[in-house]
């Protein structure tokens, strides 16, 4: 039966309190009604109530049900508290027979059961559900009964998911376990439950129950599943409580949510496993649906069917994002939120967990983005899973071994973290899991070490750490992983900053999977002109024995020193050095270097060295009056660097523009050389294609080498380096190298001026050069830092 059946009216006294709260709320009367959202009798959402009705309900007058219950939801009232039912009670049905009048009780029980709020980590009040509310999908197959190794889960990445609508799998089994990680949206999920069985979206002729199993087993005198919720609704106005709910579970009627049997301590949980059994044994017909933490606890229920939450796919955390910003009324930075989150890989991954894409709201709706020192971001995440969930909730928890604290459990999972990820083991067997475990628990202060018991000390806090934190997880069976792999690169960043062993990050430098783990180490230290000294000397050794690439260095420091431009020079000899292996070192180089260098507009940057003629301050002015006919220059220097491309040059029509532009350059003698080049293009302007594709090949590859010779000597560009297949590597390593200090240079970590203006200063030159820096400083190279 729908639910605004009845009308409410506020008591006096009612009233009274309704215009208090209005008072202390962020509303006035006039507008409050667009806000007030409740469901109307044809079962869809509405929003937006008439000031007339709400004057209505502010004098006392009978409402519509939905519509008060919305109100005082709104106004954060009770509405038990405000209202007297305007019309009169039905009378109960009789308990006489089997023929409990089920839409009499769910009517009875509807406003009680629909107060289900959340209220996310920081936030000062509660949010309605349904507002933020994202419809979960469940795995059937759970993830840890995979049997897959960990090569063909390295190989796959995440297999295939059998996902289906957790509402879906609530109408298909009559007794369900759901199983998740932290965070996952468990209790939120069963919250949901509740409202849509009232809402008639699912076993619309049942009576649901919502039970959290921690608060049931902490009651006073034990009572048994039925005496709890009788007496619970005997409080809420349901006459024979106890023996209308026998008949009702009799019968069939009843859609029973138990909350958290990983929240129940061990003391209680033999008591909580016999009732959810003997429930499912006495009432057969009913529907039953438990949650649990993945790992938390070794279950058995032979008539249940077990499924897991799955993480949230792009198209939900999409719609929470949405869903959360609108509740704020600040729908514009929903857009921002996720234009951020798809350029941010490591961010995006977090997101996939409801409790951390909450975090992530809470800290965009303050500051408007993400934070750029992402080791705060992750360690508040950390915790977040290590401590404040459980805290916030009140829950407390059995502890497998006492002597680890949370900073030891960083501690521990920092060691584990590092070992795999020196291996490139991103999943690992759980003997490699328990092995380390083990050794951290024997080498703790007053640890009293038995090979058996600790064996089984560290098979229990594996499975400790998996169920309460969920900072690991197991993928396949036996096989385990840190739950993300932004957390895998943390802890292993907090076991290298903890050490200061800057030799293995020198090791790993050119390795794109450590990328992200050196920059949280730079973004998480105190002092790095220790680490970013060892990665410098680490670059500069790359190209040091070899006299053809340092001669390359030498070059390009020649060329930015050269030209005047009001960019950082680092950033102008990146972009010679990308010149001069064109084809070999991707362009986007000069444009990192200008982003991570703190240098502006690197887009105008490469396309004013690109032309090389430059020794004029109105950048602007050159390439407005010159664009056209000078990109025919560039394109002429590119040819010389790919003779592949030289047939382009038998189409320039003219090249007295850059003539003109030479005049610029005070060169006498440079004019007469182009004007002579261009003059030997004149035969060749009018002919046929394939004419001028035979005078190219005839005549084309000496008028490039002209050319060439050209530009070497007025321009200093167009060399020939011929560099092999290893310097062309050895090139782009140096460059991904360089990139990688710089982005070091852009985060929070703190170095003393005098070694940041080092490692600028010598940044991409020759060693030559930077020894004759530090000589004349009068400092050792290599440099050693400050104790």
């Amino acid at each position: 039966m729908a639910r605004n059946e009845r009308s409410l009216k506020a008591t006096p006294a009612g009233c009274q309190k309704l215009t208090e709260a209005l008072k202390n709320s962020r509303y006035n009367k006039s507008k409050i009604g667009d806000f007030v959202q409740y469901r109307k009798r044809d079962g869809k959402d509405d929003q937006g109530v008439s000031r007339a009705t709400i004057a209505k309900a502010f004098k006392g007058e009978p409402v519509d049900r939905g519509i008060f219950i919305g109100l005082c939801d709104l106004l954060g009232l009770s509405w038990q508290e405000v209202a007297e039912l305007a019309t009169s009670e039905p009378p109960a049905p009789s308990v006489a027979s089997d023929a409990i009048d089920v839409a009499w009780v769910r009517r009875k029980l509807d406003p009680y059961l629909r107060r289900k709020n959340i209220k996310p980590l920081t936030t000062s009040s509660p949010i309605p559900l349904d507002e933020i509310y994202v419809q979960v999908d469940v795995l059937e197959k759970l993830t840890a009964n995979r049997r897959l190794s960990s090569s063909e889960l390295l190989r796959s990445g995440k297999a295939p998911e059998n996902r289906i609508s957790s509402l879906e799998a609530v109408k298909k089994h009559k007794a369900l376990i759901v199983w998740g990680k932290p965070g996952a949206g468990k209790s939120t999920f069963l919250k949901h439950l509740v409202t849509a069985c009232l809402d008639e979206e699912i076993l619309s002729d049942h009576i649901p129950i919502f039970l959290e199993l921690k608060t049931w087993t902490e009651s006073p005198g034990q009572p048994n599943f039925l005496d709890f919720i009788a007496r619970q609704w005997s409080d809420w106005g349901i006459a024979n409580s106890d023996i209308v709910l026998n008949q009702l579970l009799k019968s069939g009627k009843i859609l029973v949510l138990l909350d958290g049997l990983d929240e129940v301590l061990e003391a209680h949980t033999n008591r909580a496993i016999r009732e959810i059994e003997s429930w499912v044994e006495r009432f057969p017909e009913i529907h039953i649906v438990a949650t649990c933490r993945i790992a938390a606890k070794e279950y058995i229920f032979e008539d249940f069917t077990e499924v897991e939450i799955a993480d949230f796919s792009n198209s939900q955390i999409q719609q929470f994002v949405i869903n959360w910003f609108e509740h704020h009324q600040d729908l514009s930075k929903a857009n921002q939120f996720l234009e951020n989150l798809r350029s941010n890989q490591s961010i995006l991954e977090l997101s996939s967990n409801p409790l951390l894409l909450t975090l992530l709201c809470l800290i965009f709706i303050e500051s408007g983005n993400f934070p750029t020192n992402r080791a705060k971001l992750y360690e508040e995440g950390v915790d977040l899973l290590l401590k404040k969930w459980d805290l916030k909730r009140k829950i407390q928890r059995d502890q497998v071994y006492k002597n680890l604290s949370v900073d030891r459990k960083k501690n521990l999972l920092s060691r584990l973290a590092l070992a795999t990820f020196q291996e490139g083991a991103y999943f690992f067997d759980q003997g490699v899991a328990e092995e380390w475990i083990t050794k951290y628990i024997h080498d703790l202060p007053d640890a009293k070490y038995d090979p058996e018991i600790s064996q089984l000390d560290g098979e229990a806090v594996l499975r400790s750490i998996v169920a309460q934190h969920g900072l690991l997880v197991e993928q396949s069976c036996g096989i385990y992983a840190f739950s993300h792999l932004t957390f895998h690169e943390y802890f292993a960043a907090q076991a290298i900053a903890a050490s200061q062993d800057w030799k293995i990050l020198a090791r790993n430098l050119l390795e794109k999977n450590w990328r992200e783990v050196i920059l949280l180490i730079a973004n998480s230290i105190q002092q790095g002109d220790e680490l970013l000294l060892t990665l410098k000397q680490r670059t500069d050794n790359l190209l040091a024995d070899d006299p053809k690439l340092q001669a390359v260095l030498a070059w390009a420091t020649e060329k930015a020193d050269s030209i005047q431009t009001p960019y950082n020079l680092q950033v102008v000899i990146a972009f010679y050095l990308t010149q001069a292996s064109i084809c070999y070192i991707p362009s986007s180089h000069d444009h990192a270097y200008a982003h991570h260098l703190n240098t502006d507009q690197p887009d105008k940057l490469a396309i004013f060295l690109a032309y090389n003629l430059a020794h004029t301050h109105d950048l602007t002015h050159a390439l407005d009056r010159n664009h056209d006919v000078i990109l025919a220059v560039v394109r002429i220097h590119e040819i010389g660097l790919d003779l592949e491309l030289g047939l382009a040059l038998a189409f320039i029509p003219d090249l007295a523009s850059a003539i003109a532009y030479a005049y610029q350059l005070n060169s006498q003698l440079l004019i007469d050389q182009l004007t002579d080049l261009q003059s030997q293009l004149d035969p060749i302007r009018g002919l046929p294609l394939n004419q001028k594709e035979e005078w190219w090949k005839n005549e084309g590859q000496n008028w490039i080498q002209s050319l060439r010779a050209v530009m070497i000597e007025h321009r200093n560009i167009g060399h020939d380096w011929q560099f092999s297949e290893q310097q062309k590597a050895l090139l782009r390593k140096y460059n991904d190298a360089n990139l990688r200090l710089a982005e070091c240079l852009n985060t929070d970590c703190y170095l003393s001026r005098e070694v940041r203006q080092d490692i600028e200063a010598t940044m991409l030159r020759p060693i030559a050069q930077i020894e004759a820096y530090y000589a004349a400083k009068g400092k050792p190279y290599p440099p050693v830092p400050n104790p």
